[in-house]
């Protein structure tokens, strides 16, 4: 568990900054937007290409912030998880030691 604080604090965890496993799923769906925008770029004229630059852009900010509150919202479900296993004083039947 230390290693995991000592990480933590140098900074050497960062859960936003991910590879992508080769021949996956994801890599696959990725890919497939990378070819779609690039022909889509080459039948847009200049003004098309900067609509959908700033459609893009907007489109990842969404993404960035999604994965930032699920991020949260995950971590905070298994804090809640872990406090509920720690309490003891409910229910019918109790734990032999107990």
């Amino acid at each position: 568990m230390r290693n995991t604080l000592e990480d933590l604090y140098y900074g050497n965890i960062a859960p936003n900054t991910q590879d992508m496993a080769p021949n996956s799923e994801l890599k696959r769906a990725t890919d497939r937007v990378t070819r779609f925008e690039k022909q889509l770029i080459e039948q847009l004229d200049e003004a098309g290409q900067a609509v959908l630059a700033k459609l893009i852009e907007s489109q990842q900010e969404i993404d960035s912030i999604t994965a930032l509150e699920n991020f949260i919202l995950g971590f905070r479900l298994g804090v809640r998880i872990m406090a509920e296993c720690m309490d003891t004083n409910d229910g019918d039947i109790k734990m032999g030691g107990e």
